[in-house]
């Protein structure tokens, strides 16, 4: 491509240089630089792109991208001024690929938690209504049929806009994407263009990232701010916070919950270990998903359907027939008749929608028993406030370890403890080897009882000291339930 079509409606301060270079690649990791390529020159938290000009340049670069135009300018290389560089990346990226997003249906879920179920529950929908459709979550990324391993929720915006210019290739027509406050606060969405944006709810997390509530509640709340008048902003009013989303949005507003007066409102009419009876909206129907949250991540889903253009008698018959979003209130029973529910509930608000979803369907006949831990190098204050929710909500809470990282297991349980009330201290044991918790809960465990494992939901290792291990709880659970009944 050549530079000046790639700069095309891009605000540039000063240009050094040939303008008619043509592009083979563009980066903004100078180790990643090809030659004839682009590198954006990027700010960072912790390095300045700046200093790796031309580091990108002995790699092949011959167009550089800055804020900041470097002393030592080098005659064959074009140089151009930004005010702000990581703003202009997402721009260029989506001019380079072909405003790919443009071509698409783009739907994009934010929120603390239900992001990846409901991204994945639309994509399900969807496909089931006939369209061929991409994912972006924190699972996978799919583009119709072809399943790519996920690396972040929200990817950086070069490979965001890869993925989606080859969904158009592919002939799709709608992706759904998670989008996380980290996407957000860095600006990997900026240059994309959004038919419709959703939240879900805002709660206690990432705040080792954003350091307030106030901060991590602006970042989601930007998302919604810089959509355009022709998109459309579904609210869920029932999260105290859900209205300030579309304070200042010029996309069209709409609202869902299943308490308060809104656009698409849902009711729980039934609900047990195997699905719910729902009404959204004066249609019942019935769903193999369980819980309040699901009944939320659903609602969201119709909604977006809805603002698509569907009707409510093509939606409701496809939710019908959605099965669980992996590592999400996934659920099996062992042949000794433990009822087990692997769940990613990782925050102090997930945790509680799971164990508040079970104690509303079971009979208290059934004890239930939580296996539970918080990850390493991740905002601490979150730590105590499960630690009080499982002890509370539980027969019996085992603290474990989730994903230490860098940090020593037992001082993430201690911190944990330190939330427990006193009145539950004969509640919980703490073990910190989780496949010897798992293996204590199911040796406590009598038949009709529940087990939550909770914290990792889909994940397959658990990440100690830089080294990821191998280890799916779904998969420990099957193996010590089958060796502890013979």
């Amino acid at each position: 491509m050549k530079l000046d079509e790639l700069l095309n409606r891009i605000p540039v301060s000063e240009i050094i240089g040939d303008k008619n270079q043509e592009i083979s690649e563009m980066t903004f990791d100078s180790r990643q630089a090809v030659e004839q390529g682009l590198y954006v020159a990027i700010k960072g938290t912790v390095s300045d792109g700046h200093d790796f000009i031309n580091s990108a340049i002995e790699k092949g670069a011959k167009v550089i991208v800055c804020e900041n135009i470097p002393a030592d300018i080098k005659e064959e290389i074009t140089y151009i001024k930004v005010k702000d560089a990581t703003k202009t990346l997402g721009h260029l990226a989506s001019n380079f690929y072909g405003n790919p997003s443009s071509k698409l249906n783009l739907i994009g879920i934010t929120g603390t938690n239900g992001k990846t179920s409901t991204t994945t529950l639309l994509f399900d929908i969807f496909k089931m209504l006939g369209f061929k459709c991409a994912l972006i979550s924190t699972v996978e990324y799919r583009i119709d049929e072809e399943v790519i391993p996920s690396t972040h929720t929200t990817p950086d915006v070069i490979r965001l806009n890869q993925i989606l210019a080859k969904a158009v290739s592919k002939g799709c027509e709608y992706a759904f994407m998670e989008v996380s406050s980290h996407g957000i606060h860095q600006q990997r969405t900026e240059g994309l263009q959004f038919k419709i944006a959703g939240f879900t709810n805002i709660t206690h997390d990432h705040l080792d990232y954003h350091k307030t509530f106030e901060e991590y509640l602006k970042t989601k709340k930007r998302f919604f701010d810089d959509l355009s008048s022709d998109a459309v902003a579904i609210t869920n009013v029932d999260d105290k916070n859900g209205n300030i989303m579309l304070q200042n949005t010029k996309a069209s507003k709409k609202t869902y919950a299943l308490k308060t007066m809104s656009d698409f409102h849902g009711k729980i009419t039934e609900v047990d270990f195997n699905g719910m009876l729902l009404n959204f909206n004066g249609k019942e129907f019935w769903t193999t998903l369980t819980g309040k949250f699901n009944a939320y991540n659903l609602l969201v889903a119709y909604a977006v359907a809805i603002e698509c253009g569907f009707h409510e008698d093509d939606i409701l018959p496809a939710i019908s027939k959605l099965k669980r979003v992996k590592g999400r209130f996934e659920t099996l029973k062992s042949d000794g008749g433990i009822f087990f529910v692997v769940d990613y509930a990782h925050t102090p608000d997930a945790l509680e929608n799971v164990l508040d979803s079970i104690n509303e369907i079971r009979t208290k006949n059934e004890r239930l028993i939580t296996v539970f831990g918080c990850g390493g190098d991740r905002d601490k204050t979150k730590r105590p406030k499960m630690g009080k929710i499982a002890t509370k909500k539980s027969t019996l809470a085992i603290i474990t370890s989730d994903n230490p990282r860098s940090e020593d297991p037992a001082q993430i349980i201690k911190d944990i403890e330190a939330g427990v009330e006193p009145q539950f201290y004969s509640k919980y044991t703490s073990i910190p080897d989780r496949r010897e918790a798992i293996k204590m809960a199911i040796k406590f465990a009598e038949p009709k009882d529940i087990i939550v494992v909770a914290g990792k939901g889909h994940e397959t290792y658990q990440e100690i000291n830089g080294v990821k291990h191998h280890f799916d709880d779904q998969e420990t659970i099957i193996e010590l339930a089958r060796l502890m009944s013979k």
